[in-house]
């Protein structure tokens, strides 16, 4: 596919190999711009959740253990194609339970705190949700969040975080740190940080390293175990599509898994798989990440997300979706330019490597919320963060350059 950005939108999405997907999704609205936050759902979804349906009609409890398919074993359905979409290793990967209750499992594992070494850095403007863990984590080790977290924030007058910044923060704070937990992907701004630099001075000082990758699965080229990331968690119903609420991931990186040191919550789904139907009161770990499941799989909702990464391998795997995203962001960013002009403010950052499919649009006269409503009205879906913040998020596996092109002749207008 061409990289000259000249081109129109219907040139672009001639030359587009990745153009046929967009066929294998039930789209809603007349442009959806609202992947950062719910996939649209793929044609197979139904097909694959029936399938289960079916075998739960005709097997009942048989299921558990009749087929390729049979649930005992259905996520290990997902672990190679969720390790390749991160960059992991298989024992490196499970899905599972949702996005903030891996974080929770997470922390027990990795926030050790000591009195001298018991803080946790974190984005100051993180998803609601983050804020919640971390300060409910802090304070179940006998500790207080005025005391033991450190909030990084961009420069007074700036948008996003410097880079640079980040790492100072780190080296100030490295004789106290016991965690740095930062997202991927910044939820308002749509910033990628810079894990492997992060992960590389968090280790320096001594601190484990941990993501949230809720903006970052599916939207990015990721090489978790390349760069020694200690562990991440992250939601599959956004870039991943799996629908509402769907199961979530975690990745712990391979040096820990086998960590006999490492305390963990316990459940019966993490204990040999050989020996688990013998009822044995004794845990003995999976050898793998696998060993801080607690439960078994959530089939159905894992079917949705196999349909989803079925129609990602189709289409190439995440690097052929980034290189589309790129070309994307370089189309968009012109087309914002020649038509808004200075009206429409994007606030995400201008460098390809911290940007990912998400654009975060402020209206500069002061009406954002206004545009937003007019948007809807237009049967434009993309989505409003407080305090003034339109969030759209072209996808490259459904959304085309003419989505891009009519969303942005239809914003001048209501801008207008």
């Amino acid at each position: 596919m061409t990289a000259n950005l000249a081109l129109t939108a219907a040139e672009l999405d001639a030359a587009d190999p990745l153009a046929p997907c967009r066929d294998k999704f039930d789209v809603p609205g007349e442009i959806y711009l609202v992947g950062n936050s719910l996939g649209a759902r793929p044609k197979a979804t139904g097909e694959y959740v029936n399938h289960e349906l079916d075998r739960w009609s005709n097997l009942g409890v048989e299921g558990h253990f009749t087929g390729d398919l049979a649930w005992k074993s259905y996520h290990e359905l997902l672990t190679n194609q969720l390790a390749r979409l991160v960059g992991a290793h298989p024992d490196e990967v499970v899905a599972m339970n949702s996005l903030t209750v891996n974080l929770h499992l997470l922390m027990i594992s990795f926030y050790r705190p000591t009195a001298g070494r018991h803080k946790i850095l974190m984005e100051g403007h993180a998803f609601p949700s983050d804020h919640f863990a971390i300060e409910s984590q802090i304070r179940q080790r006998g500790f207080d969040p005025a005391d033991s977290l450190i909030l990084i924030e961009p420069r007074p007058g700036e948008e996003t975080l410097r880079p640079d910044d980040i790492i100072s923060t780190i080296t100030a704070h490295g004789d106290e740190l016991a965690l740095i937990l930062l997202p991927g992907v910044q939820y308002y701004t749509g910033q990628v940080l810079k894990m492997a630099d992060i992960t590389r001075a968090g280790h320096a000082v001594g601190a484990v390293v941990g993501f949230d990758l809720a903006h970052a699965a599916g939207n990015l080229v990721l090489e978790l175990h390349d760069w020694n990331v200690d562990f991440a968690a992250w939601c599959s119903y956004k870039y991943l599509n799996s629908g509402p609420g769907g199961v979530g991931a975690a990745f712990v990186h391979r040096r820990h898994v086998t960590n006999p040191e490492l305390p963990k919550l316990l459940g019966w789904w993490g204990t040999n798989k050989l020996t688990r139907f013998e009822m044995s009161t004794e845990f003995d770990a999976i050898p793998s990440v696998e060993s801080w499941q607690l439960s078994n799989a959530p089939v159905l909702s894992m079917a949705a997300l196999r349909a989803s990464l079925d129609v990602i391998d189709d289409a190439g795997g995440i690097s052929a979706l980034r290189k589309k995203s790129e070309l994307q962001i370089a189309f968009f960013d012109r087309r914002l330019a020649e038509t808004l002009g200075d009206r429409v403010q994007n606030i995400s950052p201008t460098d390809l490597d911290e940007r990912g499919c998400q654009f975060a649009l402020r209206v500069t006269r002061g009406d954002g919320a206004r545009v937003f409503r007019e948007l809807g009205e237009a049967h434009v879906l993309c989505d409003w963060r407080e305090p003034d913040v339109i969030r759209v998020a072209p996808v490259p596996l459904y959304n085309s350059f003419a989505d891009i092109d009519r969303f942005v002749n239809i914003l001048d207008r209501i801008v207008r």
